[in-house]
């Protein structure tokens, strides 16, 4: 009796033991991602399913959260040890603080394992290093190029804008596009009031960001930017502030030649059409670029994707975010209409394939390099938010570029404590 007790002993804890492996084997092939509105973003469960597809076995646990509430739900989750594997950055420019939290797992080495050459993201990868570690990777992007309607370069008999075009032959060219007058005046070009369309072309170069504290590189913009409107050429900021004027129903209505805009407004322009409300045939070429930047050079944004330092599964978790930053994930962001942080001809090609996309979008959206509009730096909201402020001022005229510029430096200084 004794024995068949010690035996039974013996078979419970052998059983205890496999489920205890077992258990830790299958938490080996678990991890936690988060991500905001899952089920409106509707790459991200494709991406999901197809890294799971390529490793068989794995299990994703997704945590979805309210866009409105991602940050600061972040933010919280990591303070307070979540154990949360991989999450998209929602706000990029927020990258810097949570690393300055001890919160992102630094990838150089999985990196350099892999080879994954940093060059293929555009020059964005650059700017996750910090203190010689490199804390996400570009997941997906967006960036400023020229929207035009081809109508109205065809009714004037002007060849349509190239992939080449300096800044002052766009504000030669949309006072060649411009004509009529009151509700029926056509602009050559449209400026929106976000203070990104005239201070993003000051920083386009790569040689500074808005974290100066001397911002005379927005000279060049602003003087362009209110010639432009005195001559007509584009709406005053006035007239578009007080009536909540936007860019889209403008350009949409066919009010406009030409608009400096971000690929995120591709989806709103197709829909548009698709669905009867406009009727335009629109085109796009690369941005415009200062003198002394050359042609491929834009300006846009990055949303990374990290790893939680506190993560157990580290191994796992960079795998995910390798297939997600890699060739794979680029295919299926761009088959969504989105850019991944990778691109290359092919992805282009795929963007520049779906329907309702113009002739010639492969060439237009082979940039060379995107400059960040907003950096990766400590109280950027804050310096965004002053530099919006003195905007209004200068494009309202109330004061003049000078005292603005004047201005922004000054305040920018306090705020940065310099």
């Amino acid at each position: 009796m004794r024995d068949k007790k010690i035996v039974f002993g013996f078979l419970l804890v052998t059983v205890f033991c496999f489920f205890t492996v077992c258990q830790k084997k299958d938490d080996k092939m678990m991890i936690k991602v988060a991500h905001w509105d899952v089920t409106t973003h509707h790459y991200v469960t494709p991406l999901i399913e197809a890294f799971k597809l390529a490793n068989p076995g794995v299990s994703i646990e997704v945590i979805d959260i309210p866009s409105a509430d991602y940050t600061q739900r972040l933010t919280v989750m990591l303070n307070g040890g979540s154990d949360v594997d991989v999450f998209w950055i929602k706000d990029g420019d927020t990258t810097k603080s949570i690393a300055n939290r001890g919160q992102l797992a630094d990838l150089s080495g999985y990196v350099k394992r892999d080879n994954i050459k940093l060059s293929d993201f555009n020059g964005t990868a650059d700017r996750f290093i910090f203190d010689n570690k490199l804390t996400a990777l570009p997941a997906s992007t967006g960036y400023y190029v020229l929207y035009y309607n081809k109508d109205i370069f065809d009714n004037m008999r002007i060849p349509y804008p190239s992939n080449d075009m300096t800044w002052a032959e766009w504000e030669r060219l949309a006072g060649q596009l411009t004509s009529g007058s009151g509700n029926n005046k056509i602009y050559g070009g449209l400026l929106h009031t976000w203070q990104a369309c005239v201070q993003n072309w000051g920083i386009q170069d790569g040689k500074n960001t808005i974290m100066e504290t001397d911002y005379s590189f927005f000279r060049p913009s602003y003087e362009m930017a209110l010639r432009m409107q005195k001559a007509g050429y584009i709406m005053d900021y006035g007239t578009m502030r007080v009536g909540g004027l936007h860019y889209s129903s403008l350009f949409l209505r066919g009010s406009a030649a030409t608009l400096p805009m971000g690929t995120w407004f591709f989806t709103t322009v197709i829909e548009r059409i698709a669905n009867n409300d406009s009727n335009i045939r629109w085109g796009i070429s690369t941005l415009p670029h200062p003198p002394n930047a050359e042609r491929g050079w834009t300006v846009g944004s990055v949303t990374p994707i990290a790893m939680n330092q506190a993560s157990l599964n580290k191994d796992l978790a960079w795998k995910f975010i390798n297939f997600i930053t890699g060739i794979e994930g680029a295919k299926i962001y761009a088959s969504f209409g989105q850019f991944p942080g990778r691109t290359n001809d092919e992805t282009l090609r795929v963007i520049a394939s779906l329907p309702g996309m113009p002739d010639g979008s492969a060439q237009a959206l082979a940039v060379k390099n995107i400059t960040l509009d907003r950096p990766m730096e400590l109280k950027v909201g804050e310096i965004n938010q002053m530099l919006g402020e003195e905007h209004s001022l200068i494009m309202l005229e109330e004061i003049s570029i000078q005292r603005g510029l004047d201005n922004m430096a000054r305040r920018s200084r306090e705020i940065q404590g310099r």
